[in-house]
């Protein structure tokens, strides 16, 4: 197995997790707060925007099975790149859209697969997605986690 990670913010992360773990090769997904300036932040802090913390997914994958180009596929069509700070109904800085990268490569592919969704003509408005460095991930509470499966909705 080849085991690789990356981080996603893409709105809500109850949404997103469950989104990520329906694909083939996803090891893991893990609700948590990154790119933000407080240790340890909590839900209720992370929701009046003033730590800087998005909300975000941990994704461990196994790249013989899944590609990050596949998966950053997947992170493109399941929420809106072209909105800073909202993502339908939640507004806020904690829902931006970003992708935290590991390694070098991450970074490169991550751009060049921004750069072909803003040239594919499928936005009207530009892509607004930052790809940044991997900071501290912290994670969520265990409420958060797995939150649609713990209610039936997945």
């Amino acid at each position: 197995m080849a085991k690789e990670k990356i981080i996603f913010g893409a709105g809500c992360f109850w949404g997103v997790e469950a989104a990520f773990r329906a694909i083939k090769g996803v090891i893991d997904v893990t609700c948590g707060y990154s790119g933000g300036s407080t240790d340890n932040p909590i839900y209720e802090e992370v929701c009046t925007g003033t730590t800087g913390h998005i909300e975000v997914v941990l994704v461990e994958y196994d790249s013989a099975v899944v590609s990050f180009e596949d998966l950053l596929d997947h992170f493109w069509s399941c929420h809106n790149p072209t909105t800073v700070d909202r993502q339908g109904p939640d507004v806020g800085m904690q829902y931006r859209s970003v992708i935290f990268y590991f390694t070098a490569q991450q970074e490169s592919i991550a751009q060049m697969s921004r750069n072909k969704l803003q040239n594919s003509g499928r936005w009207q408005d530009p892509v607004v997605t930052k790809i940044l460095p991997a900071s501290q991930f912290y994670k969520a509470e265990e409420y958060h986690q797995n939150y649609f499966k713990k209610r039936g909705i997945y």
